[in-house]
């Protein structure tokens, strides 16, 4: 058993794994990840707050719906792509998609090494220990002509604006034509959701931003492509959702995965 002593933001990525290990094994599951299962198991941690938090596990299970589509469509249009998943935690997608050359999981020195204990990876699957904020991670990945996609998981509501437009700079400037999915929250779920898992690991939501075609004014480099809600990951779990999703309202509060095109000129 690995005993894990994280805090803060890097703690959460505890809850989102047990949230889709828990899922797995129900009878009708919606999502199928036995490594998160694997994971679980071997993990020397007090799941009780994540196990009760149905608000984090929906959350998680509706935002792994919606990207596990989006990325499988995205590769099977572009195969051959290099995936740059940013603050990775233990996201176990690279396992459940084909089709990319080579896919890059980046997150903090001290989450990469819980993580190469965890799931020691090579070949076409690589680990970066580094802040997302820190342009030297962008050296470490070889795109060869490539087409890019960045993921941006779980992690804008918990920065500043101006550390989402550090990040999107340093994009930018060495993937200039890449495509990025980025998870957003709205202000006023920022200010007002409390989840009891994540507040358990004293992280806070500080960040959020009305939709994409915002946060795309906000980045001089990209262009708004589409955005897709949650409400469609939660459509699948909870088939009420299929009336009450069709409600403009309901729709606008959940979180969105926004989809934003470079635009930069490579020099």
């Amino acid at each position: 058993m690995e005993k894990i002593t994280l805090t803060g933001v890097p703690e959460t990525m505890l809850q989102t794994v047990f949230a889709r290990a828990q899922e797995t094994q129900k009878q009708n599951h919606k999502i199928a990840d036995e490594k998160a299962v694997e994971l679980i198991s071997r993990l020397d941690y007090d799941f009780s707050l994540a196990a009760k938090d149905k608000t984090m596990s929906s959350g998680v299970l509706a935002r792994t719906l919606v990207l596990d589509r989006m990325v499988s469509e995205y590769l099977s249009e572009h195969p051959g792509a290099v995936v740059i998943n940013l603050a990775c935690g233990l996201d176990t997608r690279c396992y459940r998609m084909q089709g990319y050359s080579h896919w890059y999981n980046l997150d903090l020195p001290e989450v990469v090494e819980v993580r190469e204990k965890l799931l020691p990876e090579d070949g076409i699957i690589s680990q970066i220990p580094a802040s997302a904020m820190d342009a030297r991670w962008a050296s470490c990945i070889a795109a060869d002509g490539n087409p890019v996609l960045v993921i941006m998981e779980g992690l804008t509501m918990y920065l500043s604006e101006s550390d989402v437009k550090q990040i999107f700079a340093i994009i930018a400037a060495h993937f200039p034509t890449s495509v990025v999915f980025v998870e957003t929250m709205l202000p006023f779920i920022v200010k007002t959701v409390k989840e009891k898992s994540i507040e358990g690991s004293h992280a806070k939501f500080t960040w959020g931003v009305k939709d994409g075609m915002t946060l795309a004014a906000l980045l001089p480099d990209f262009e708004f492509a589409e955005e897709h809600s949650l409400v469609e990951g939660m459509e699948v779990i909870a088939p009420v959702y299929r009336v009450i999703g069709r409600i403009s309202f309901v729709r606008s509060l959940s979180n969105k995965i926004v989809v934003l095109v470079g635009e930069k000129k490579a020099k």
